[in-house]
Order: structure tokens, then sequence, then C-alpha cells
């Protein structure tokens, strides 16, 4: 691209590149291969674009902030907002209503994306005094981006950051992720927490959530949609979970949609909840509306009464490490009285002693399945009947929401909760 039309962008004047033929037919003669012209139609786009947000950040009022309602899930509360941006600004060329996707991912290529985002993000924390008590607010950044004037000059527009969660989206590659480190440390110093967006899909890897240590994990839509038709999506949205609370970590499910994904999510026992069912975009810091509010305490209550393997769960149980217990087989004579978990070192259950399925006899057994004692019993019951037939029936190991062993579940008791809780139901 020439010197001429790199002017012509970035002046903002009436210079129109496609009239000088000289800016890149005159060029050609001291090119001993020539190149192609450039495009006549991806110019004058990128010329539209440029005008557009030139404009825009010239009158930042164009730009307006709206607050989506991040739900606690045990509490039917709000317990944060996320901030977005809506620019509805006609670009003219290109369109009359356009995402905000679209209006960032032109600024980054135009060189205005740290403009941008720094003016989203200062309007945004304007808006502080108006968050309920024990609430916070999320502002989306580009984790590249993080360090540029643009973005320090906005975080610096208010006193401190104790109350906002700077929120890394995955629409472009991390890149420097020992820098992008460093930014994050800063922000923390001021108070403020950080956030992994799409956890599970695109660049939100599991070692830079590990380098980076988040407080906040949001899980990906993709892995939210349909989870409670899909138990391989709802496994592993659960991984994710346990994963999240080693890192002392929250994690959120971002996108609900349905009712079914509200339970299932409830079930698990994951924290937060965001998505159009729980509450839209607004321009003002609303709070949960009412049948939502019933709605999430009654999932909730439904869980923590009746569907959690908890209440069949025997809490009576030695866990011990491995280092304490020998490879041998206890006899009946030598089998402990109450259930035994053999646990590694970072307290995983590797092997049991508890009630053989078959005769009732303390044996030792294996680890075929290990669930939260938060998890649906039925859901449990389905996981359980499906192991081979040679495990089927083995006592399921339950543990806390940080991977702890706390009890196990025999099949059968479990079998005869289900049962009974369906015929109560009917």
């Amino acid at each position: 691209m020439s010197t001429d039309l790199v002017t012509g962008l970035t002046s903002g004047s009436d210079f129109d590149p496609l009239d000088d033929a000289s800016s890149w037919w005159g060029g050609q003669k001291n090119r001993s291969r020539p190149t192609m012209p450039p495009d006549p139609a991806a110019i004058r786009r990128q010329l539209a674009w440029r005008r557009a947000i030139t404009g825009v950040l010239a009158e930042p009022d164009q730009i307006r902030v709206v607050f989506q309602p991040i739900a606690d899930l045990a509490r039917g509360t709000v317990a944060g907002y996320e901030t977005l941006a809506r620019i509805d600004v006609p670009v003219p060329g290109i369109g009359d209503r356009l995402s905000p996707d679209q209006w960032f991912g032109a600024a980054e290529e135009n060189g205005l994306g740290p403009a941008l985002e720094g003016v989203v993000i200062a309007r945004a924390l304007t808006r502080l005094d108006d968050l309920p008590p024990n609430a916070f607010l999320t502002v989306n950044v580009s984790p590249h981006l993080l360090g540029t004037p643009e973005l320090d000059e906005a975080f610096a527009s208010v006193p401190e950051l104790s109350r906002v969660v700077v929120e890394l989206t995955e629409h472009v590659a991390f890149g420097d992720l020992e820098s992008i480190t460093t930014e994050t440390r800063r922000l923390r110093s001021a108070g403020a927490l950080i956030a992994v967006d799409d956890a599970g899909s695109g660049y939100a890897g599991l070692q830079q959530i590990l380098e980076l240590r988040p407080q906040l994990v949001k899980l990906d839509r993709a892995l939210v949609a349909g989870a409670d038709r899909d138990p391989a999506r709802a496994a592993l949205a659960e991984l994710l979970g346990q994963f999240a609370g080693r890192l002392d970590a929250w994690l959120l499910a971002e996108g609900i949609e349905t009712d079914g994904e509200l339970a299932t999510f409830c079930r698990m026992g994951v924290p937060l909840g965001q998505g159009w069912l729980l509450g839209r975009p607004a321009d003002e810091m609303r709070p949960l509306a009412d049948d939502v509010r019933a709605r999430v305490l009654a999932e909730t209550s439904r869980v923590a009464v009746t569907d959690a393997i908890a209440s069949v769960m025997m809490s009576k149980v030695t866990v011990t490490t491995a280092d304490r217990c020998d490879d041998t087989t206890p006899t009946p004579a030598q089998a402990p009285s109450d259930p035994l978990v053999v646990v590694d070192r970072s307290g995983s259950p590797i092997t049991m002693v508890a009630p053989d399925p078959r005769d009732g006899v303390m044996r030792k057994l294996p680890v075929s399945l290990r669930v939260l004692a938060s998890d649906a019993a039925d859901d449990v019951l389905l996981r359980a009947l499906t192991r081979p037939a040679e495990h089927r029936f083995d006592p399921v190991v339950c543990t806390d929401s940080w991977g702890q062993v706390i009890g196990i579940a025999l099949v059968d008791e479990l079998t005869r909760h289900v049962v009974g809780a369906r015929s109560a139901d009917h």
C-alpha cells in the first residue's frame, strides 16, 4: 500500500485513494516484480470503517453501555453485571446495525483497537457508583491490549478497582503470556479481579488459566448449550469446574437459555450463571426478575433436599494416604468396620475398602466412579450403571467442590432413593 494511500486512510479527510492512479501505477516502474493493485472495494470498506470509528471516538456518547446480570445460583440474587457496548451508528456501505464484534474487529484492523476499548472501559467505570451492594462489574479487555496507554488511562480514571472484574476475552490469541501476567498483577494490585472468558474453547487453554490464576472462569457457551441432554458436555464442564476450584476460582456458566441448562448447572453446584434466561442486557443495573429468582431458588432447593447424592451418602468414612496402607487385600477379620478410602498426595481417591456389592463383605475395590456430593442422584445412578459390568455396582466415591473425599454411596441405596423419589413425584 502506498504512502499516499496510508495518508488518506489516517487523515480523516475527503481524500479518495482510488482517484490517485499514480499511487500504485507509478510505483510499478521501480519494481522488478510488479505487485497486484489494491482492491478498490476493500479500500472503500476500510476507509468507511475508519471514518465511522474516528467519529465515534470523537463523540463517545454514541457508545451505549448496557449491563447483563450475573446470578448467584445459590442465593437467587445478582452477584455482578457484565458491561457490554452497543454502537448503533450506521457505517455507509457496510450496514446500519452492526454487532460489537464487527466494530471492535474493524478498530483492530485500523490500529484503533486500544482507543475504542479504552473509551468503552472508561464509560463503564463511570457507572461504578450505580452498583448494588456486594456486586461486581466486569469489563471486557483484549489480552494483547493490556498495558497500552489507552487502557492504562481508562483504568486510572477511577481511584481504585476493588469492585471491578477484568475479563480477558478470547477473540484473539493471548500472545505474550508473560507480559499479560505482569499486567494482570498490576491490575490486581489496584484491587481488580481477573476473569478468563470462553474457557474450554479457542485460546483459553488450561495452561493459560494455570499461569494467570484468574478469580473467575467463564465456561464457553458451547459447553453450556444442551448440557442437560449431553452427559459428555456436562462432564467436561464439571471437570473445568473442579479445575477452577483447585485454583480458588469461581466458575460461571455463560449463556444459560433453558430451564434444563439451569437445572443442570444448579445440580453441579456451579456458583454463578449468566444468560438470557436469567436476564438480558439493559441500560440499568436491574435485579433478577421475581419469576427468575423463584426459578433459581426452586432448582437450588430441589437439588439440596431431594436430588443430591449427598442424601444417601455414607459420611462415616476413613480417608488415608497410600503410604499408610499396604497393597494386600484385607481378610474379613482384618477389614475396617467403616469404609476406607485411599488417596494420593493430591487427595484424589485411588482405591477403597468398602462393602462388596456381591456379599456385603468389606474388600478392597477400585474407584471406578467419583462424583460431587451435590450431583443429582439420578444422574449418578445412570453413570454408575453404565460402567463395565464387573464394576457396575461398586460403591461411588463422593467429594466436595474442592475434590476432597467426604463419603461413599452404595448403588443399591442410590437405586432405592431414586426410585422412591420418582414414585413420590407421581
